[in-house]
């Protein structure tokens, strides 16, 4: 199985949505470790306070500079298929997952999208089993709704009238 490619990636957008999503988390990260300085600057505390801040900081640089490298290298390493019986997954940059899960076993299947993700018209779905959980993280959204109905199809879910 190793040798085999899967048919279909993800969409052409998720490094450029991945990547504003970090961003976004580090400006966040950021601004706590901005006021913790201030509170240690204005509270005048231990001065291993302040070199355990800038420890953050270099592990948040760090942060951003992954950050930046990794959706791209994510977005070649993912791909799946789905016939009538497996939904096949293979994803992994340093250590490669495949993953087959058999329609059977599919308990729900379901879309999300957040905001960036609708600006970039792409939706996330996730397959969940008795056991286990697996996300696709990002599609085309016209291609993640067709996706889950026919995933729903195969694995014979009925949608719950609410």
């Amino acid at each position: 199985m190793s040798n085999r490619t899967l048919k279909h990636n993800l969409s052409p957008s998720f490094p450029k949505v991945r990547m504003i999503t970090d961003t976004l988390s580090n400006m966040i990260v950021f601004v706590v470790i901005g006021i913790f300085f201030w509170l240690d600057h204005f509270f005048a505390w231990p001065t291993w306070v302040f070199w355990v801040l800038i420890g953050l900081v270099v592990l948040n640089i760090l942060g951003i500079i992954w950050s930046i490298i990794e959706p791209g290298y994510l977005y070649r390493s993912w791909s799946y298929q789905f016939d009538d019986e497996y939904l096949q997954l293979s994803y992994g940059i340093l250590n490669k997952e495949w993953v087959t899960v058999p329609m059977a076993k599919i308990q729900s299947v379901s879309t999300s999208q957040g905001p960036i993700m609708k600006r970039y018209q792409v939706r996330s779905i996730k397959v969940e089993t008795m056991g286990s959980s697996h996300v696709i993280p990002a599609l085309d959204e016209n291609v993640a709704l067709k996706i889950r109905e026919t995933l729903a199809d195969y694995a014979k879910l009925k949608e719950v009238d609410e």
